[in-house]
């Protein structure tokens, strides 16, 4: 297996493994419409192969993706953060080491820009992928917290 910076004709193929990373995060909760999203996605994809953020693991085709970057704010902090945005291996691949290899090569490019530490995201109730991330060091650092509202409509129309 090698990781390594995907070529930007290669940029469908990853859009393909966010899709099918954001179908598999419905089961948890997450809000966002992966079909809906491919072409976006394509276009961030295509960004972060032009500006050193996103890697791939190949063996021999693309089998996982990790896309990351430094954090860039409005906020003057103390600490440079690096944000890994994505982290995706095709389910058949899992367990492999692929997972890992991805982040430790993402974090080693997030360290050499200047990042202090990593931040991530994960959904809450993805006990699998927060089990790997702290098994890498990452800890809760914040905590989002949501809520669903009744809508304006459905209360005019009950009433």
């Amino acid at each position: 297996m090698n990781i390594d910076t995907p070529e930007i004709a290669e940029a469908d193929v990853v859009a393909d493994l966010w899709v099918r990373l954001a179908r598999g995060q419905r089961e948890y909760g997450s809000h966002l419409a992966a079909d809906a999203n491919r072409a976006a996605v394509r276009e961030a994809v295509t960004r972060h192969i032009v500006t050193d953020g996103l890697l791939v693991a190949r063996d021999p085709e693309i089998v996982g993706f990790v896309m990351f970057g430094l954090e860039i704010g409005s906020y003057e902090q103390e600490v440079c953060r690096g944000l890994v945005r994505n982290l995706y291996v095709r389910a058949d691949r899992r367990g492999e080491g692929i997972g890992s290899a991805l982040m430790g090569a993402a974090e080693a490019r997030l360290t050499a820009r200047g990042a202090d530490v990593v931040s991530l995201e994960a959904m809450a109730s993805n006990r699998d992928a927060i089990r790997f991330y702290r098994r890498h060091g990452y800890r809760p650092h914040r905590i989002e917290l949501e809520k669903r509202v009744e809508s304006d409509n459905k209360t005019r129309e009950d009433g």
